[in-house]
């Protein structure tokens, strides 16, 4: 995460085409704001019309078009403005739904943004997509209304006094032209930053919250807390410095406005306007500057929207990629910990990676040789490394699974696999280049999976597994289901594939939202399929199910990654690595394993005679 200025883009041209099914509405909107606006500047020139003719106690049918006008002028201002904001956010609603949902899908399927972390990815779910709202409703309505009204009321201003009207032309270019170029001017710096800082913050609180025992496992509290602290005081500062501008351009507007009503009033008197109409000139000229000066804080406002636009624009100038990666983990924000508390990497979801592919998936993902060369991971300086010289052959088609006590390093290696962990010594090549040279929307069409804890969202069942590929059918969705043994829950269900599975898949135990993701990753169908504890929260008999079928349903020449702390069902396995303290300290078959001293010995004596026992006291 960045919190410098973002590239500059046309972010507003992005918006602009999205909101074309809309433009008709937008439209609408837009001349109901000008009706409103100018049904004010006309109540303003009326009613002063008429208390100034009201002074000389003329007959009162003189007086009675312009009483009923500034009633009917009153009222309707009131139902234009209702009229307009009803008709404005209804459009904008309907857009900023298509919006939401566009963006959602690509931060689930392409895999450019699969470097979001999960209170990035919120920012720019929420705050963001906000900002396209605020760029229609309070920056180009309005400032097309003021541009409008402003241009009639020159020209109605001619129709009585031509020098004056010059004057106010003047006034309203001052109004509606330099002061928000000076206002853009002094706040974009500044507004750049915020942005890309609240997403920041929006990651930190997450990671205060749900990461705070890793972080005290790791040591790492303080230093979490002095960064978000420090990014906070940066956020506070911009916005008060963009407070002051606004607060000093707005004064100057005023001064503005009371200048150009001047000059329009000295003008008008030379030029032997009668008095009634000059005051009439000046009101009105005062009422158009002030609706000109709208244009001062649409600029204002697009300039503290422009990052927030850029970011969305980022992810929706461009198709999203099925079968891409989802990731809640960070990929250069910082190390995946591997430590006691668990043996995976800190962050919030999967990832599902790949182009679809194998008996679940259709073809598509190319299977290649992956091989570690003297890959070290060190995550705090002096400290012992997470990896210490990994050289491991995963050959195309070739089924290996890493196993070993918590904190051996297993999890890391998969990061490291996968690209969210860059080795500090050593590389991993795929197909005989290094991983860290594949553009990000190709190296998870290659290597993919279940990585870490399953993270489901609070959306439907049908929903959850179409982010592993968007084009699948239900047959496949079924396939998928069926061999991560979730299948018959589905078809349980009242709502089948409709099913909603609660946020973070709280309606699900903790079986089933694993399930879940790992049919998720199965759709997806990678060439390299890692699958960091598959069958974590299952019972030993689901659990030995489940692997079997994931065996039996990857075709030839698709590999299998498997981080597993269980060793039952390893027997498939073309090969068994035990790794202890980032090291390898065993290797081989299961059988061979299981028949040597050591720690995989040990762990299977253990391991078998816990699940004896849970069986003989299962009914």
């Amino acid at each position: 995460m960045t919190t410098g200025p973002v590239p500059a883009v046309r972010p507003e041209r992005v918006v602009l085409r999205l909101a074309r099914p809309y433009l008709g509405r937008l439209l609408g909107a837009g001349l109901l704001a000008s009706a409103t606006e100018f049904a004010g500047l006309a109540l303003m020139a009326t009613a002063t019309w008429l208390l100034m003719s009201a002074a000389g106690q003329p007959p009162l049918d003189r007086l009675t078009v312009a009483i009923v006008a500034v009633r009917a002028l009153a009222i309707s201002r009131g139902v234009l403005r209702y009229t307009e904001r009803l008709a404005g956010h209804d459009a904008v609603l309907r857009m900023i739904t298509d919006v939401r949902a566009r963006v959602f899908a690509t931060l689930a399927t392409r895999p450019g943004s699969a470097g979001h972390r999960t209170g990035d990815a919120l920012s720019r779910l929420v705050s963001d997509v906000e900002a396209v709202q605020d760029l229609l409703l309070r920056v180009l309505v309005p400032g097309a209304a003021a541009a409008l009204v402003g241009v009639l009321a020159v020209g109605g201003a001619a129709l009585v006094s031509p020098p004056s009207a010059g004057v106010l032309a003047v006034g309203l270019l001052v109004a509606g032209v330099a002061l928000p170029v000076l206002a853009t001017a002094l706040t974009r710096r500044a507004a750049d930053e915020v942005a890309p800082l609240r997403g920041a913050l929006a990651s930190d609180a997450v990671d205060l919250t749900h990461g705070a025992a890793d972080l005290a496992a790791f040591g790492a509290t303080d230093q979490a807390l002095r960064a978000a602290t420090s990014r906070a005081d940066r956020l506070a500062r911009l916005e008060r410095r963009l407070a002051a501008t606004g607060f000093a351009v707005d004064a100057a507007g005023v001064l503005v406005a009371g200048a150009t009503a001047a000059g329009v009033v000295l003008t008008a008197l030379r030029s032997g306007v009668d008095g009634v109409l000059v005051g009439v000139l000046a009101v009105g000229a005062l009422a158009a500057v002030e609706i000109a000066l709208a244009l001062v804080g649409a600029a204002r406002q697009r300039t503290q929207l422009r990052a927030g636009l850029a970011r969305v624009a980022s992810l929706l100038d461009g198709p999203a990629v099925p079968g891409a990666a989802v990731s809640d983990g960070p990929v250069s924000d910082g190390p995946v910990h591997d430590g006691p508390v668990h043996d995976g990497p800190v962050r919030d979801g999967p990832v599902v990676g790949g182009a679809a592919g194998g008996t679940v998936g259709r073809p598509g993902a190319a299977a290649h040789d992956v091989r570690f060369d003297g890959v070290v991971v060190r995550y705090r300086e002096g400290a012992a490394p997470a990896l210490d010289g990994i050289g491991l052959d995963l050959p195309a088609g070739r089924r290996i699974a890493i196993v070993g006590p918590s904190g051996a390093g297993k999890s890391t290696l998969a990061a490291v696999l996968t690209g969210a962990v860059r080795p500090d010594a050593g590389r991993v090549t795929l197909a005989g280049r290094d991983v860290s040279t594949y553009p990000a929307e190709e190296l998870p069409r290659q290597i993919g999976g279940l990585l870490a804890e399953a993270y489901v969202f609070h959306a439907s069942v049908r929903e959850n597994l179409l982010l592993g590929r968007p084009d699948a059918d239900e047959a496949e969705l079924a396939d998928a289901t069926r061999t991560a043994g979730l299948l018959d829950w589905v078809r349980a269900q009242p709502d089948g594939w409709d099913t909603l599975v609660g946020e973070e898949g709280g309606q699900l135990s903790g079986g089933q939202r694993q399930r879940l993701a790992l049919a998720r990753a199965l759709l997806a169908a990678p060439g390299v399929l890692v699958l960091d504890e598959p069958t974590e929260g299952l019972d030993p008999v689901a659990a030995d199910a489940v692997l079997a079928g994931v065996l039996a349903a990857t075709p030839a020449g698709r590999s299998v990654l498997l981080i597993s702390h269980r060793l039952s069902g390893l027997a498939g396995f073309d090969e068994v690595v035990v790794l202890v303290a980032g090291r390898v300290a065993q290797r081989g078959r299961h059988t061979d394993l299981v028949a040597a001293p050591g720690w995989y010995r040990d762990q299977w004596l253990l391991q078998e005679a816990a699940e004896r026992g849970y069986l003989a006291l299962t009914p």
